[in-house]
């Protein structure tokens, strides 16, 4: 049975904090073990907190977890507690556009991803998260 740990960081709503969580999440995994995982895991943590970052006013989350199953479990939490808009497919995206990809990414990098609501932290909000096979 694989190791399971969750470690949580809490970031301020600034976009250096995505940079914090980005290497954050390389020294965990690093640390695991699991080195193969980090550049698709800092690509996809990025898009996601930098989401939480931009598109809310309140502080944010990243929540990274090994479940027993073998999963790395990535998540951002944030203050709007309304559902993200669908990824497009990344090759409908315009070239031309400054947006719409970072969800595009999770769904095309990542094995699962989804959002829920979330009440955790005591404010009303959800995480919006993927998940890689570990095993």
């Amino acid at each position: 049975m694989p190791e399971t740990w969750d470690y949580t960081l809490y970031i301020p709503n600034d976009l250096r904090a995505v940079t914090v969580c980005r290497r954050t999440l390389r020294m965990v995994l690093t640390l695991h073990g699991l080195i193969r995982l980090v550049d698709t895991a800092e690509l996809l943590a990025t898009e996601l907190i930098s989401n939480a970052v931009r598109h809310t006013k309140g502080p944010a989350a990243l929540r990274v977890r090994r479940t027993a199953q073998g999963v790395v479990w990535i998540g951002a939490w944030d203050t709007d507690p309304g559902p993200p808009q669908p990824p497009q497919p990344l090759d409908q995206i315009s070239e031309l556009a400054e947006g719409g990809r970072g969800l595009a990414l999770i769904r095309a990098c990542a094995d699962y991803w989804g959002w829920q609501p979330s009440g955790r932290f005591g404010d009303r909000g959800k995480y919006v998260w993927c998940e890689l096979e570990a095993v």
